[in-house]
């Protein structure tokens, strides 16, 4: 009988699912791309294609063929150059189309012609790198003169540098940089199209003295240049996206014009849902619906039937309400797409004033390749004989190897030329002390004929240099500027009420330290190292230090505003080295300074000896090591020189007699003391000797020479404080009996101890030793006779037992020993 409506319905949905599933299968069979059979396909071989049929031929120019003949032979490793060289070409051919559409439009053209932009893109199968640009493209003419017969002395200075050993990444420097392309082509085709001719011409050359110009009849570009490379079998990793990617990122990221490669990407769409799978689940349910209704309907009768159609129409009536909401699943699915590559902006190109703070952290986030946003920066363009835009910033933090293998790391500056990278690794940009400092300079007026061998020689790197330099120090002077209008914030909130100068202060404190003093704890070794290395800049760099003092212990200072606190009369700068500025606070050198209210500096970094050593003077007054003998305090009156006069006159003979006790070798003289308090003596150094400090670290250096030790370590002062009681008694002893052993022992202990508190270390420390053990025996009333006891003496023996004692302590012991277990036993 007839088949129900509803059923035939369901037996066209079975249909439907089946022919689905077909097609899926279909689909699912994998495609074999010319990328997966790379093993079983034969390689392709570029060197065999031939020139174009009916091509126009010629000879490559003397020179060009010896160019061409150096690079396709080179074992140079830096193969990257050749797209930088390539997209530097195409972007100065954009910049000439842009230049003649300023007074022309047309030129311009309309639709695509009128992008001006690059374009990269790969042919995997047939292993070609294609470059594309919309610049002013090239006549016939253009490319046998630009590309085949090239009569410049660009070619010239470039051969006499190879054959120099020059470095060939230098070759763009020198106006040949298209030739770099056969450092990784076999054969290479420039299709070109200028607006001044109808035809579009293709230049096409394996780089073996020959070339060839024909009639292009492939598709039309519009204006402009495409270079299709037919890469060498050694330089298939240039057909991986990524490694295109980088190296446009590296060279290239800020070419004024886009640059955009053909990539392919995995995105998520939402596509309806298969009916593959429900078709199955429905097929299977609509078999065993109709067997069933078969059965069913062989076996009942009408009324049953009618029963089956009613429910039959409720199905029907479900499954309207189901195929009424839309079923839809995400898939990935891979597309192709021009990506865009460089699109960071050269922001140093615009007007400071333009360019917004967070603008200038992203920038510095792309170039230092950190998530940190820089301490300061600056912003200029300098003009005069040499032209060039710049900006430098400084990191918040130092690099971790930052004084490693300090004197051969390059600055951490970019070289540009009209926006086209050049290197990274031009020393003479910053000096060594300035390392820290990331940035970039452009400049259009570069020769392009620089080459690092002449680079130190270079007027224009001179200039561009010092100009740096200065840039450099005043945005680190700004930025200490700000530090110290934090400070006379601080202080005229002291007219404040104590409370609320005490909330304030604290807010401060808890938030962060100001930017100068980060910049401080992390770069202010290298100031101090200018200051060593760069003469011409060591007032400047002084400017910039800062320091604990006697004063400010706890808050950083600078020299400007130690000499703006200074006493009236007072005539030098006061500063002490050390280890530590806990121990300089207890030094005996500062007694008196601190007496007289004088502030010392407190210099605990080991280069702050070298530091000072070059820095002898800051606005005119003196630096005084508190150290060192003739110390003066600018304040003795003429009653004050009478006294020390008489001093001096009574302790003649003692200080006469103590000198003769000590060491000849070590001691230059005993002095009266002008600096000493509380302490009865101290041992000082020459003006232009070390300082204990000195010797220290000098000592802890692994390659110190033993004969420059022992040569600026000179000679030692001691210093006596005439007032103090030890020294008295001394005198007075000496006095008695100079030839007392004990009173010369005494005298030398006394400057052994001195030595000690004033920083130095023996040379025979056993002899300190025995006398100081020898002045503890005496006033412990131990008699010098008395001999150390003997090992065997340290124990009194005790007295043996008698023999009846002993032997029947011994029975009882074996009795013992036999009523223990036998795991005791064996324990005995």
């Amino acid at each position: 009988r007839a088949r129900p409506p509803h059923a035939a319905m369901k037996f066209a949905k079975t249909i439907a699912a089946l022919f689905g599933v077909l097609l899926v299968l279909g689909a699912a069979v994998p495609v074999v791309r010319a990328d997966d059979a790379e093993v079983d396909a034969p390689a392709v071989n570029h060197k065999d294609k031939a020139f174009k049929e009916g091509a126009e031929q010629h000879e490559f120019q003397a020179e060009v063929s010896r160019l061409m003949d150096i690079i396709i032979n080179s074992l140079y490793s830096n193969k990257d150059i050749f797209l930088r060289e390539l997209i530097s070409n195409g972007s100065d051919s954009l910049d000439k189309i842009r230049f003649l559409a300023l007074t022309d439009e047309s030129l311009l053209g309309v639709g695509d012609d009128a992008n001006l932009e690059i374009r990269i893109k790969v042919d995997h199968d047939k292993k070609i790198l294609t470059i594309r640009d919309r610049g002013v493209g090239m006549t016939k003419k253009d490319l046998k003169e630009n590309l085949g017969t090239i009569a410049k002395s660009g070619t010239s200075a470039f051969l006499e540098q190879m054959q120099k050993g020059g470095d060939m990444s230098l070759i763009g420097q020198f106006g040949v940089g298209f030739y770099s392309v056969y450092l990784v082509a076999d054969f290479v085709e420039v299709r070109s199209k200028h607006n001044d001719e109808d035809t579009q011409w293709i230049w096409e050359s394996k780089a073996d003295g020959a070339f060839a110009i024909s009639p292009d009849d492939g598709e039309p570009l519009g204006r402009g240049v495409e270079i299709n490379i037919y890469l060498k079998e050694e330089a298939q990793e240039y057909l991986d996206e990524d490694k295109l990617k980088e190296l446009v990122g590296k060279y290239s990221e800020f070419i004024n014009f886009p640059i955009y490669l053909w990539q392919s990407s995995e995105v998520e769409e939402e596509v309806p849902v298969d009916e593959v799978v429900e078709g199955e689940e429905d097929d299977d349910e609509d078999a065993d619906a109709s067997d069933d209704d078969e059965e069913d309907s062989a076996a009942a009768d009408d009324d049953d039937e009618d029963a089956s159609v009613e429910d039959d129409d409720d199905d029907d009536a479900d499954e309207d309400e189901d195929e009424d909401k839309p079923k839809t699943k995400k898939v990935k699915k891979t597309v192709w797409d021009w990506e865009l590559l460089n699109d960071s902006k050269a922001i140093w190109l615009r007007n400071a004033a333009d360019v917004e703070e967070d603008e200038y952290a992203k920038f510095f986030k792309a170039l230092s390749k950190s998530e940190d946003a820089p301490l300061s920066y600056t912003h200029f363009k300098a003009e005069g004989d040499v032209e060039f835009k710049s900006i430098l910033f400084i990191p918040e933090k130092a690099p971790a190897d930052m004084f490693d293998n300090y004197y051969n790391k390059a600055s951490a500056l970019k070289l540009y030329v009209r926006r086209v990278f050049i290197s990274d690794e031009f020393d003479e940009l910053l000096p060594k002390y300035l390392s820290f400092i990331k940035g970039i300079v452009d400049s259009d007026t570069l020769p392009l004929n620089v080459s690092r061998e002449t680079l130190q020689q270079h007027t224009s790197l001179k200039t561009i240099k010092k100009k740096l330099v200065r840039k450099a120090l005043d945005m680190i002077r700004r930025l200490a500027e700000e530090g110290e209008d934090d400070d006379d914030e601080d202080a005229d909130a002291d007219a404040e009420s104590a409370e609320d100068a005490a909330e304030k202060a604290d807010d401060k404190a808890d938030d962060e330290d100001s930017k100068y003093d980060t910049f401080w704890k992390s770069f202010g070794k290298a100031i101090k190292l200018g200051i060593i290395e760069d003469a011409s800049n060591r007032t400047r760099l002084a400017k910039l230090m800062r320091f604990y003092t006697s004063k400010s212990p706890e808050k950083l200072v600078s020299l400007e505003q130690y000499v703006e606190r200074m006493k009236p009369g007072q005539k030098s700068i006061y500063y002490l080295a050390g280890e530590s500025r806990e121990a300089l606070e207890k030094s005996p050198f500062l007694e008196r300074l601190l007496a007289k209210d004088l502030e010392v500096i407190y210099f605990t970094d080991p280069i702050d000896e070298y530091t000072m050593q070059n820095l002898t003077e800051f606005d005119e007054f003196k630096f005084s090591n508190a150290s060192k003998e003739d110390l003066k305090f600018g304040d003795t009156d003429d009653k004050e020189k009478a006294r020390n006069k008489k001093l001096k006159e009574q302790f003649k003979d003692f200080t006469r007699w103590w000198k003769d006790v000590l060491p000849a070798d070590e001691v230059e003289s005993v002095k009266i003391s002008n600096r000493l308090v509380t302490t009865p003596c101290s041992v000082v150094t020459s003006k232009y000797g070390w300082s204990a400090n000195m010797e220290r670290i000098m000592k802890a250096q692994a390659l110190s020479d033993e004969s420059r030790l022992s040569y600026m370590k000179g000679k030692k002062t001691l210093e006596i404080n005439p007032r103090h009681p030890i020294i008295k008694a001394l005198k007075e002893r000496a006095a008695d009996d100079a030839d007392d052993e004990e009173t010369k022992t005494l005298a030398k202990v006394m400057f052994e101890t001195a030595m000690l508190e004033s920083g130095f270390t023996f040379e025979e420390p056993a002899g300190f030793a025995s006398r100081l053990f020898d002045m503890v025996r005496s006033n412990m009333g131990v008699s010098k006779d008395d001999k150390v006891d003997d090992i065997d003496d340290d124990v009194e023996d005790e007295p043996e037992p008698e023999a009846e004692d002993g032997a029947a302590a011994a029975d009882d012991v074996e009795e013992d020993v036999a009523d223990e277990p036998a795991e005791a036993k064996d324990e005995l």
